[in-house]
């Protein structure tokens, strides 16, 4: 059975939620393990061996994806680029129509140009905003950027704008193209 290893960095969990939905997806087909960026850091040559294809989601937060992203790419972009990949972004930006594919999302052109990878697949889906769930500084400066790009403000609410027929569909592409 192939192999495929999803890799994530999260910042408050969604991102992870939607690795186990695209894990979901594959398993009848796939051997898929799951994992933070963080974790396998050090393991990594144990887990890359016999593997098809890996899947990177990163989450953003404040206008960024994690460092551990980036360092993880650069450390091992000859694996990266040896092996079937994709790659896919969340973040609240792609809530908007005019934003939310690859070509049209902000968050996915500066990754590209910052990580000098360029995945084989790539994908963006909008996020979730957990109002409250968050520390009270992130709660507040997430509701003024939510109130200048005209987003939801009411901080006793969660809204959550992914889209998970797309993001089965991503998981389809993965299978289809993996088969």
């Amino acid at each position: 059975m192939k192999r495929i290893l999803i890799l994530y960095t999260t910042t408050d969990g969604h991102t992870k939620l939607i690795c186990e939905k695209i894990k979901s997806s594959l398993v009848d087909t796939f051997h898929v393990e799951l994992h933070t960026i963080q974790e396998i850091s050090e393991n990594l040559n144990d887990l890359i061996k016999d593997v098809e294809q890996v899947i990177i989601g990163a989450s953003i937060r404040y206008g960024k994806h994690s460092n551990d992203l980036y360092s993880f790419i650069e450390n091992n972009i000859d694996f990266l680029e040896s092996t079937k990949n994709a790659f896919f972004s969340v973040n609240v930006v792609a809530r908007k129509p005019e934003k939310n594919t690859p070509e049209t999302n902000p968050y996915i052109k500066k990754f590209l140009a910052i990580s000098k990878w360029n995945p084989d697949e790539l994908a963006v889906f909008a996020g979730k905003v957990d109002y409250p769930k968050y520390r009270f500084i992130d709660k507040y400066m997430i509701r003024l950027i939510m109130w200048i790009t005209k987003g939801p403000t009411d901080i006793s609410e969660t809204y959550e704008f992914t889209d998970w027929n797309k993001v089965a569909e991503f998981a389809n592409k993965i299978k289809k193209n993996s088969s």
